[in-house]
C-alpha cells in the first residue's frame, strides 16, 4: 500500500508539472495531457453518438480558470437531465463502466482504459449536503457555456455558483482561490451570483473579503 501511495504522489507531481508548462495552450479539456486528455476524447465520442452537450466543471475547471494548484484525479460533468440515461447507455458498450451508485446519488463512470473516474452532475438535480441542500439546482449545460458534441470547460460565473451551492470548505477555499486569480471578474461575478441567489452572494463577498487577506487586488 505504501508503494502505491508513493506511485500516485509522483504521479501527482509529475501531472502538476505537465499543467503548469502547459497552462498558455491547454485551452480546452481536449487538450488535457495522458490519460485525462483519452478520457476527454472518449466522453467527446459518447457525446457525438448521443448528440448531447456537457460541461467540464469541478477540479479540472477551477485549474483552467486559474487557480494552477489545484490538480484532481477524476472529472466532474454537467450534462443535461434529458440525456444521461441514453449516455449511460451508450457510455456502457464505449469504454466506459457504469459504477454502482448508492440511492440519491449521482451517477458515476469509470473510463476504462485511462482509469479516469467520471462524476456526472445532472442539471435540476440539487447540490450541497443532505444537512445542507443547496437554495438552486444545477443549470442546463447550455447555460454554462456547452457546445453539443464536444466537452467544454463551464465558464467562470457558472463554477463558481456550483462551487458555492456545493458549500464545503474545500469548495470555499476553490472560491477564494479563483477570486485572487480573477479579480477583474468580481463585479460581474457579483451581477451573476445577485441573479441566482442571495444567499450565494453574500457568501461570496465574504469570500472575496478573505482572498482580499491573503493578496491585493
Amino acid at each position: 500500500m505504501t508503494n502505491l501511495t508513493a506511485q500516485a504522489l509522483v504521479a501527482q507531481l509529475e501531472l502538476a508539472d505537465l499543467l503548469r508548462a502547459g497552462r498558455d495552450t491547454m485551452l480546452e479539456p481536449q487538450d488535457l495531457p495522458g490519460r485525462y486528455g483519452r478520457a476527454v476524447a472518449a466522453l467527446d465520442r459518447v457525446l457525438k453518438a448521443t448528440g448531447g452537450e456537457a460541461v467540464v466543471a469541478g477540479g479540472w475547471a477551477v485549474w483552467r480558470h486559474g487557480y494552477l494548484g489545484r490538480v484532481t484525479l477524476d472529472m466532474d460533468v454537467v450534462m443535461p437531465a434529458s440525456l444521461v440515461e441514453e449516455l449511460l447507455r451508450v457510455a456502457a458498450v464505449s469504454g466506459f463502466e457504469i459504477l454502482p451508485a448508492r440511492p440519491g446519488t449521482w451517477p458515476k463512470l469509470r473510463h476504462k482504459e485511462s482509469d479516469v473516474s467520471v462524476d456526472i452532475l445532472p442539471e435540476g438535480a440539487t447540490p450541497g449536503t443532505p444537512s445542507r441542500p443547496a437554495p438552486t439546482t444545477i443549470p442546463h449545460p447550455a447555460c454554462l457555456g456547452a457546445q453539443r458534441g464536444s466537452l467544454k470547460y463551464i465558464h467562470l460565473a457558472g463554477l463558481v455558483e456550483l462551487k458555492l451551492a456545493a458549500g464545503r470548505a474545500r469548495d470555499d477555499a476553490d472560491v477564494v482561490e479563483l477570486a485572487r486569480a480573477n479579480p477583474g471578474q468580481i463585479e460581474s461575478l457579483r451581477q451573476h451570483l445577485a441573479d441566482v441567489h442571495e444567499d450565494y452572494l453574500a457568501r461570496f463577498n465574504e469570500l472575496v473579503a478573505r482572498a482580499r487577506e491573503q493578496t491585493d487586488f
